[in-house]
C-alpha cells in the first residue's frame, strides 16, 4: 500500500473506534447530543477520506450510514437497541472493506458486496421519508413582520450557487480538491463549474505544496443546505464556503460579489443564470439610492437562519492547524529500528566506558561518563516514543462485552479504570488476545445467569472490571468479575480425573486455581461458541510468560474472580543490577531490587534468612546453575520483590547498576526456568537476565517444602 492509503486505513480504524464507543454510550443511556454529533462526524470523516483516496465502495456505503445518523441527530429517527445494533454491523462491514484494502485484494468480493447491499438496504429502510416541501429550504428568509428580508426581487435560478476557496495547506494534508467536487455530484447535478486562479502567484513565488484554487459552482437537484455543507465538514477549517439557495433575493448575490476578492464574480453569476443583467443593474441602483451596504455574510453554524456560509475566522483555523502540526504520524517499524539502534548505542557506550576505566586516563573516563549520561537520556526519550496508553485497548472491549452478553443472554456492564496507564506499544499489541479471552471467560464462566444472580440475592446485572496501574516499575492489569467465583472442588476433581495431580496431594486453593492454565483443562459440561474446548487459558499464560510477565488468580465463592497480570513496561531496554557468580555475570531488573547485604551464616537457617525480625527465603544462584567450585568466604544477598513477595538471591559479587539491552534467548533455551533473556556486556560477554518472579516463587516453594518436612518429622 502507498503511504496515503496506509494513513487512510489507520485513521478510518480510529474513526470507527470512536463511532463504536459513542454508539455504545448512547445505547447505555448517554443523552448528550454531542455524543451523537461525534458519531456523525466520525462517519462523515470516513466518507470524506474514502472519497479523497477514491475508495468508492466505502464512500457509497458510508453515505447511506451518514444519512441515517443525520436523521438521528435531527430527531427524525428514534434510537433503539436494534438500530444501534444495525449501525454497529455497518461499522463492522466498513472494517471488512478496510481489511480488504490492507490485504491488497482491491474488490469487495461477492459475499462482501452482497452483505454490503443488504446492510445498505436495511439502513435506507430506517430513513424517515419526509415530503419534498418539508425537506426543501425556504426560498427567502422573512423578518418578524412577515415581510421579505430582501429589498430586491428574487432571482429566477433553480440552482444552488456555491463559492468555494480551498486553503493553501489542504494538499499537505493529503486532500484532493477534486474529490470534494465529486462528492457534490453525488447529492446533485453540477450544471456549471468555474475554476478561479486569481490567487495563483508568479512562478518564482509559487509553493508547489500549496493550493491556490477557488471554484464557483451552480448545483441543481440538491435537497437542502445541510447536505451541501456536510460535504465540506471534513475541511471546514481549511476552506471558505458561501452557499446561496435557489430563488434567493438578488441582494444576496450582491453580498456575495462584495464579499469575494475576485473581480469577475458578477460575470460568472450572469453566465450561470443566477441573476439577469437587468436584475443586477436595478439592485445596484436601489442599493446606491438607499446608501446601504450589502449585509455581511454570517456562518450558518452561528445559529441564525442564513443562506450564505461565511468564512471560518482565520484565528480558529490557524490554531487547529498549529495544534495538528505538532503531531507527526510515524510508522511503527521505524520506531523499532530506532530502539534497536539505541540498544546498540548503549552496548557500545558501555564498552567505551569499560576501556576508559582500564586505560586509567581520568579525562577519558570523565568524557565517557558524560557520554553515558547522554546515551541514557536518549534511551529514555526513545522508549517514551513507543509508550501508549492502554485505554484504547480497554475501550475495544465495550463492544466485546455487549455482543458476548447478548449471545449468552446475560445483562453485563463493563467498568474501566486506569485507561491512562502507559506501557510499550509492542506489549499492548500482544496483550489484546489474552485480555480478550479473559474477558470472554469472565462473561461465560464467571458471571451467573440472571435467574441465578437474583436467586442468590445479587443484582441482575453482572459487572466485569478492567483496571490498570503502575507498581514497582511494572504494569499491573486486573480482570475481575462479581460472579460465582471458581469452583475449587470441581477443578480439583477434574485435575485428579485427568491425572494432573494425585488424589492425596495437599494443595492450597490458589494452587488448585492455577490448574486452569494446564493445556486442555476445562470444567465446562458442554461446549459453546465461547468456551468448553479446553483451549485458551493455557495460551493466555503462555502469551503472558512470553512477555516476561506473570498471572495470578484470586477467587472467592459467590464474590467473583480476579486475574492479575504483571508485565514489564518495555521489552527493549531496562535498568539492571549486575551481579557475579564464579566469573559469570547475571542481571537482575533494578525495579525488583530492594536492598543488598552480606550473607552471615549465623543469621540463616537452611534457606531462610533472619532479616530484621522476619523470615526471608533465599536461593543461591551457584546451586541453581550447578557451579561446582567452592563458594567464596563472603557471599551477598540481593533482596528482591515481585508480585508482592520478597525473596533473596545469593551471589558472589555485586557489580553495580547496568543499562541492559534485552536480547531474546534462542529456541534451545526458551524453556529455561528463572531466565528471562540475555544481554551483551561492554566486554562483549553475554550475561543472563534473571526472571525475578520465577526465582521468588522457587525460593518460597523451597521454604514451604522445608516446613512440611519439619512438620512430618515432628
Amino acid at each position: 500500500m502507498d503511504e496515503l492509503l496506509t494513513v487512510f486505513v489507520h485513521e478510518a480504524h480510529e474513526k470507527l473506534d470512536e463511532m463504536e464507543a459513542g454508539l455504545l454510550a448512547i445505547e447505555q443511556g448517554d443523552a448528550d447530543p454531542e455524543t451523537l454529533n461525534a458519531v456523525f462526524r466520525a462517519a462523515h470523516t470516513v466518507k470524506g477520506s474514502s472519497g479523497v483516496v477514491e475508495i468508492s465502495a466505502i464512500e457509497r456505503f458510508t453515505h447511506v450510514l451518514e444519512n441515517l445518523l443525520d436523521q438521528l441527530r435531527d430527531g427524525l429517527v428514534a434510537t433503539s437497541p436494534e438500530l444501534i445494533g444495525l449501525i454497529l454491523a455497518a461499522c463492522d462491514h466498513i472494517r471488512s472493506l478496510l481489511e480488504n484494502i490492507e490485504q491488497l485484494q482491491g474488490g469487495q468480493g461477492g459475499e462482501l458486496e452482497e452483505k454490503g447491499s443488504e446492510l445498505a438496504a436495511q439502513l435506507s429502510a430506517r430513513l424517515h421519508r419526509a415530503d419534498a416541501a418539508q425537506d426543501a429550504e425556504p426560498a427567502a428568509v422573512t423578518g418578524e413582520d412577515g415581510a421579505s428580508e430582501a429589498a430586491g426581487e428574487c432571482s429566477a435560478s433553480d440552482n444552488w450557487h456555491l463559492s468555494v476557496r480551498f486553503g493553501p495547506g489542504i494538499l499537505c494534508q493529503g486532500m484532493d480538491p477534486a474529490s470534494f467536487l465529486r462528492q457534490l455530484g453525488t447529492i446533485g447535478n453540477i450544471r456549471h463549474l468555474f475554476t478561479l486562479l486569481d490567487a495563483m502567484p508568479d512562478a518564482e513565488d509559487m509553493d508547489a505544496e500549496a493550493c491556490y484554487l477557488g471554484f464557483e459552482i451552480a448545483l441543481a437537484d440538491a435537497t437542502d443546505q445541510s447536505s451541501i455543507t456536510r460535504v465540506f465538514t471534513f475541511i471546514e477549517d481549511e476552506c471558505s464556503l458561501h452557499i446561496i439557495p435557489p430563488h434567493s433575493p438578488v441582494d444576496r448575490y450582491l453580498a456575495l460579489i462584495d464579499a469575494l476578492p475576485e473581480p469577475g464574480i458578477s460575470d460568472i453569476l450572469l453566465q450561470t443564470g443566477a441573476i439577469s443583467q437587468q436584475q443586477l443593474d436595478r439592485a445596484r441602483q436601489q442599493a446606491a439610492a438607499a446608501e446601504a451596504g450589502a449585509p455581511a455574510a454570517i456562518s450558518p453554524r452561528s445559529g441564525g437562519n442564513n443562506d450564505v456560509a461565511g468564512m471560518v475566522p482565520a484565528g480558529n483555523g490557524d490554531k487547529r492547524t498549529a495544534e495538528s502540526s505538532r503531531l507527526i504520524r510515524v510508522q511503527a517499524d521505524k520506531l523499532d529500528r530506532l530502539i534497536d539502534l539505541v540498544g546498540e548505542l548503549v552496548i557500545a557506550g558501555a564498552s567505551a566506558q569499560l576501556l576508559a576505566r582500564q586505560s586509567g586516563q581520568s579525562t577519558l573516563a570523565e568524557t565517557t561518563a558524560t557520554l553515558s549520561r547522554l546515551v541514557e537520556d536518549v534511551r529514555g526519550t526513545a522508549l517514551q516514543l513507543r509508550m501508549v496508553t492502554i485505554g484504547e485497548t480497554f475501550n475495544r472491549f465495550q463492544r466485546v462485552v455487549r455482543d458476548t452478553a447478548r449471545d449468552t443472554g446475560k445483562d453485563i456492564t463493563l467498568v474501566l479504570h486506569g485507561g491512562d496507564t502507559e506501557l510499550d506499544k509492542s506489549v499492548v499489541e500482544r496483550l489484546a488476545d489474552p485480555l480478550l479471552h479473559l474477558v470472554r471467560n469472565a462473561i461465560d464462566h464467571g458471571i451467573e445467569s440472571t435467574e441465578a444472580r437474583l436467586a442468590s440475592g445479587k443484582s441482575a446485572t453482572g459487572t466485569v472490571t478492567l483496571n490498570a496501574f503502575h507498581d514497582s516499575g511494572n504494569v499491573v492489569i486486573e480482570i475481575s468479575d462479581d460472579g460465582g467465583g471458581l469452583n475449587t472442588e470441581r477443578i480439583r476433581a477434574k485435575a485428579i480425573e485427568r491425572g494432573l495431580i494425585d488424589a492425596a496431594a495437599t494443595m492450597t486453593d490458589q494452587e488448585i486455581h492455577h490448574l486452569i492454565f494446564e493445556p486442555g483443562f476445562s470444567t465446562a459440561e458442554q461446549v459453546t461458541n465461547l468456551s468448553g474446548r479446553g483451549v485458551g487459558m493455557d495460551v493466555v499464560k503462555k502469551n503472558i510468560t512470553a512477555l516476561r510477565g506473570s498471572i495470578e488468580v484470586y477467587s472467592s465463592p459467590q464474590q467473583g474472580s480476579r486475574f492479575v497480570l504483571r508485565l514489564p513496561l518495555t521489552l527493549a531496554i531496562i535498568d539492571g543490577f549486575l551481579v557475579g557468580v564464579q566469573g559469570a555475570a547475571y542481571v537482575i531488573p533494578l525495579v525488583n531490587v530492594v536492598e543488598c547485604l552480606e550473607l552471615k551464616p549465623e543469621e540463616t537457617l537452611g534457606n531462610v534468612l533472619h532479616l530484621r525480625g522476619s523470615a526471608l527465603p533465599f536461593l543461591r544462584l551457584r546451586d541453581m546453575f550447578g557451579v561446582s567450585e567452592h563458594a567464596p568466604r563472603r557471599e551477598n544477598v540481593v533482596v528482591v520483590q515481585a508480585a508482592g513477595q520478597r525473596a533473596g538471591i545469593v551471589v558472589d559479587q555485586l557489580l553495580g547498576e547496568f543499562q541492559t539491552v534485552i536480547k531474546p534467548l534462542g529456541q534451545l533455551f526458551r524453556h529455561l526456568r528463572g531466565v528471562a533473556g540475555s544481554t551483551i556486556l561492554g566486554s562483549g560477554d553475554v550475561a543472563l537476565i534473571l526472571d525475578v518472579d520465577a526465582l521468588s516463587r522457587r525460593a518460597a516453594q523451597q521454604e514451604s517444602a522445608a516446613l512440611h518436612a519439619v512438620a512430618a518429622i515432628r
